[in-house]
């Protein structure tokens, strides 16, 4: 009878160890991405697909060797979903998907405890050129140059709700291609749907500000769950 018994314990660790590996053996999202941008800290904005205006952002950051979620919190996207970055179209309500850099933060509100980037406050002069003919495309302004009309601005202290805190996503930034898209942020959800940003709630925003640290170099990487634009590829 020993030997039988032996079996039955063996085969009951073996199902045992092999039920508590598989989760921790699953590698992170960013662990599966092709590029995290080199920093220690990223910030993934996921949709299930290019038509979804809904999913989820998660912030991680390196512990160990490993990469950890510190924060998750439900986005919102686009009207009209999501666009892959490098053709996307001025004025189609698409959020661009892509890896990018964080310039800087701002807000209508002041900084939260403990932010560390870079912080421009808002004020009644302070606006964001979408003017393709002006030498000012997708650059904060203060106040509007006369190259960048009006009605192609965005001015900032008008957002009271959406630019209440944000950081600046680095979407057609460094040398930005006019007519590709200007003013994406990630920022404090609206009413609804954005008009290309990605947004989150204000007690998520004022989170990710007081962890994003800018010496860490954290990068965004906006994708969906799988496709051509899998977030995976960025």
């Amino acid at each position: 009878m020993r030997r039988p018994l032996l079996t039955f314990a063996v085969l009951l660790t073996l199902a045992i160890g092999s039920l508590g590996a598989g989760p921790a053996d699953t590698p992170s999202l960013p662990d599966r991405m092709a590029d995290t941008g080199g920093g220690s800290q990223l910030i993934t904005a996921e949709a299930p697909d290019t038509g979804s205006t809904t999913g989820t952002v998660t912030w991680w950051e390196r512990r160990g060797g490993r990469w950890a979620e510190a924060g998750s919190t439900p986005a919102r996207f686009g009207a009209n979903g999501l666009a892959e970055g490098a053709t996307r179209e001025q004025g189609t309500s698409t959020t661009p998907t892509g890896l990018y850099d964080l310039p800087y933060a701002f807000g209508i509100e002041k900084a939260p405890a403990g932010t560390r980037y870079a912080y421009r406050k808002v004020n009644e002069d302070s606006w964001w050129c979408q003017d393709n003919a002006s030498a000012s495309y997708n650059r904060w302004v203060e106040p509007r140059p006369a190259d960048c009309r009006a009605d192609e601005a965005e001015h900032l202290v008008s957002y009271g709700t959406q630019y209440a805190r944000a950081l600046v996503i680095g979407f057609n930034y460094e040398r930005p291609v006019r007519g590709r898209g200007a003013g994406i942020f990630l920022h404090v959800d609206g009413r609804g749907a954005t008009a290309g940003c990605v947004s989150v709630p204000a007690d998520a925003m004022a989170e990710i500000l007081a962890w994003a640290d800018p010496e860490r170099e954290p990068h965004i990487a906006v994708g969906t769950t799988s496709g051509p634009t899998a977030i995976t590829r960025y």
